[in-house]
């Protein structure tokens, strides 16, 4: 019977109907996203943030299902107006730049989705191929830049960069998020 087999997840795959099994956790604690095949041993963070420009355009469901059928799981998210001082602090290493104050009266200028992501090692490095480069004149059909975005200075996404930003970038958003864990 399927109660004896455990909560299952129809394939949206095309072909016939499959079942796959999900994995469950314990009581208090999230359930899994990954069917149990799919489970991670180890996993890495990275910040995803949905510009004010990707907000006002309605753009935010969009982005956030390519994210999740890469298979990018969502693991905090918020819908803000940064504050000039995390916004100075988030993008201190262009301070001095000539488009510097433009960029941070853009990320200032109405609300913004910030989202931790977690995935297999180098998250970030699939999330930043999945935005496509930062000009979206020069990013590639089927980035969410190549198809999404108009101009260079508003240009939807921001992703860390790296482990060690997105690691900084996190304590900055997010605080108080416990760090990422290992599964067995």
């Amino acid at each position: 019977s399927p109660a004896a087999r455990g909560p299952v997840a129809r394939s949206r795959l095309p072909g016939p109907a499959r079942e796959v099994p999900l994995a469950t956790s314990p009581p208090g604690r999230c359930a899994q996203p990954w069917p149990v095949r799919y489970r991670l041993r180890s996993v890495s963070r990275t910040l995803l943030i949905l510009k004010p420009d990707a907000v006002e355009r309605g753009l935010v469901g969009e982005i956030l299902e390519r994210v999740e059928r890469k298979g990018l799981r969502l693991v905090a998210a918020d819908l803000r107006v940064i504050d000039e001082g995390v916004a100075r602090r988030h993008y201190g290493e262009h301070e001095g730049k000539p488009f510097y104050e433009e960029l941070v009266r853009f990320i200032t200028r109405s609300p913004a989705v910030v989202a931790v992501l977690e995935g297999p090692p180098g998250a970030w490095q699939v999330l930043r191929t999945l935005m496509g480069e930062t000009n979206p004149a020069e990013a590639r059909p089927g980035t969410i830049r190549g198809d999404l975005a108009i101009s260079l200075t508003e240009n939807l996404v921001h992703g860390s960069d790296s482990e060690g930003s997105a690691g900084r970038e996190i304590a900055l958003f997010f605080p108080g998020l416990p760090a990422e864990e290992q599964r067995a």
